[in-house]
């Protein structure tokens, strides 16, 4: 293979010699592939999907909504490495980590999943980065476009009714607004209570991939499964998931004072009778952020059920309403006292 690329930062990947894969570093000046197949995640015709050797599959317990799209997601690491287990964060990667989240809707001419972008969140030595490719019409493989359009996408929802709509790859610069604490990019979703799921985390083990995790990791409430937990539970995890990437101490709102955190029990931080601190037009002429027993009059369901710009939260990720998500949420402050 010709590796001649340019660009950002040293970054170890999957090369494939024959049934033989092997880890390469790359040097500071040395950049990323332009197309999604260099990589080598993946085996087979492309849009399977099907893991290369020392790929990993896994899903979440409660992943972010992200427009009703499927996604399967995968992670490699360099061999003889692996993650370091925590118990609250998101676990320590090694240099040369890439995660790869796929985003696909079901194409009613095909009857098949048609894929639009896949996201690469790489480890570098100066750092994590996010790559956005784009898949072409053909589903043979998908281009990095650092700046991508926004694809005309129709979604049939579960009840049946169909909704066009626009939907927004992020670009490069964008991965920061949710993947950003503390001004360091860090990977969102493999956490051991949102991982801790189908042994999954066991499996992590054995596979040599992750290092120091307990025998019962924490478990986090599966926010659409009331046998999970109770409504609280499966309320502060789906806010968790879907806002304290922003809202929470060492996220991008951290000067709103309102921390949605799983584990959060401050009433106040929660938003309950608490007045926002800058939200404009967002407020749609509400007092408080949250307001026990009414939902109607709390300003974060009218921002999760906009998709007006300036006021939908999440800011970014998402341009439908999560009709489900804004259920539970009404049905959680409704029964708050």
């Amino acid at each position: 293979m010709d590796w001649k690329w340019t660009g950002l930062a040293s970054v170890a990947l999957v090369l494939c010699s024959g049934c033989r894969h092997e880890a390469r570093t790359f040097g500071d000046n040395d950049g990323f592939p332009d197309n999604l197949s260099a990589w080598n995640l993946f085996v087979g015709t492309p849009s399977d999907l099907k893991p290369n050797d020392r790929v990993v599959s896994y899903n979440l317990n409660t992943p972010l909504f992200s427009d009703y799209a499927t996604k399967r997601r995968v992670v490699w690491m360099p061999p003889g490495t692996a993650a370091s287990y925590s118990d609250s964060e998101a676990f320590e990667f090694p240099v040369g980590t890439v995660f790869a989240k796929s985003f696909s809707y079901p194409d009613a001419a095909t009857g098949k999943e048609k894929l639009i972008e896949t996201r690469i969140l790489v480890r570098t030595g100066s750092g994590w980065y996010g790559l956005p490719y784009v898949w072409n019409a053909a589903q043979t493989d998908a281009k990095l476009e650092t700046t991508p359009n926004p694809v005309p996408v129709i979604y049939t929802h579960a009840s049946g009714e169909k909704e066009a709509f626009e939907y927004a790859i992020p670009n490069a610069n964008q991965c920061k607004g949710c993947h950003e604490k503390s001004k360091m990019m860090t990977p969102l979703g493999p956490r051991a209570r949102n991982l801790n799921r189908d042994r999954q985390l066991e499996q992590w083990t054995q596979a040599g991939i992750l290092k120091g995790a307990p025998v019962n990791p924490p478990r986090a409430a599966v926010w659409n499964d009331p046998g999970s937990g109770t409504l609280e539970a499966r309320a502060l995890v789906y806010l968790d998931v879907n806002c304290a990437h922003c809202h929470s101490p060492g996220g991008p709102a951290n000067t709103s004072g309102l921390y949605l955190t799983y584990n959060q029990t401050d009433p106040l931080r929660l938003g309950f009778r608490k007045v926002p601190v800058s939200a404009g037009n967002g407020s749609g002429g509400l007092l408080y952020d949250t307001v026990a027993g009414h939902p109607e009059q709390s300003i974060l369901v009218h921002r999760m059920e906009s998709s007006e710009p300036k006021i939908l939260m999440p800011e970014l990720g998402r341009s439908l309403v999560h009709r489900e998500g804004v259920a539970l949420i009404r049905e959680w402050i409704r029964h708050r006292t």
